[in-house]
């Protein structure tokens, strides 16, 4: 999996104040009649509008910036949810408006670690997170048009490569999981659930060709009940262990 840019609120901040853009007009408003101004439009040669920042709060520092670019809505915006100064969430719009991604800085370090992707219908449909904060992403939510969870990737040992695949059924429960254990990019054990958390059956592709040639079987106990084996790896079982 390709490493994603990591962005720092210290270049984002950097661009703004240097990007060489010339604005016809600016107007200054205060839109809550407060006596303090709290919204700058930057506008065109033909007086449309190139971005608007906004002083939310009334305590004289920006805390949103939204970018349209002549467009008739914002095709991006920038947030400061802490107030501390430093923006921490970005949004992306299609040019008729439709939320498409949401890039956020969960805990104020000056990195993205959470990025949100929308569908057209608006609903969330997939989540990406860096849970180490080393600029990579290492864990990717799926979502269905109910937002309800479908899978969930991991790349757990933070090599840039997935390893973990989790499936979820009716209600987020764990349905299976299939993992990567000689990084080769491919699952070669299964994992298979009751009720999210009793073990049913492994599966195990010991040789990694990418067939199947171990099955553990548990019982309602969950101890282990039969091993059976293709030891020749001719895709038949040659041996069935009882327990």
């Amino acid at each position: 999996m390709k490493n994603r840019r990591k962005l720092t609120v210290f270049l984002i901040l950097l661009f703004l104040v240097t990007a060489p853009v010339v604005y016809a007009e600016v107007l200054q408003i205060d839109s809550d009649f407060d006596g303090k101004l709290d919204q700058w439009h930057h506008l065109d040669e033909n007086g449309k509008t190139i971005k608007i920042e906004f002083d939310n709060n009334g305590d004289g520092k920006l805390d949103q910036i939204d970018i349209y670019k002549s467009h008739a809505h914002p095709i991006e915006a920038s947030i400061d949810r802490n107030l501390d100064g430093k923006l921490d969430q970005f949004q992306f719009y299609s040019e008729d408006g439709k939320l498409l991604r949401v890039e956020k800085d969960t805990d104020y370090t000056g990195t993205i670690d959470r990025i949100e992707f929308f569908a057209t219908d608006k609903h969330i449909e997939r989540i990406e997170s860096d849970e180490n904060r080393d600029g990579a992403i290492d864990l990717i939510q799926h979502f269905d048009a109910q937002e309800i969870l479908v899978r969930i990737e991991y790349d757990k040992d933070f090599n840039g490569n997935i390893d973990r695949w989790e499936y979820y059924g009716d209600r987020e429960k764990l349905l299976s999981a299939a993992f990567d254990s000689n990084n080769d990019k491919k699952p070669d054990q299964w994992q298979y659930f009751l009720d999210s958390t009793v073990l049913s059956r492994v599966e195990f592709d010991t040789n990694f060709d990418s067939k199947v040639d171990r099955w553990e079987f548990y019982n309602a106990n969950r101890e282990l009940d039969r091993v059976e084996l293709d030891r020749n790896h001719d895709g038949k079982l040659d041996l069935v262990q009882r327990k």
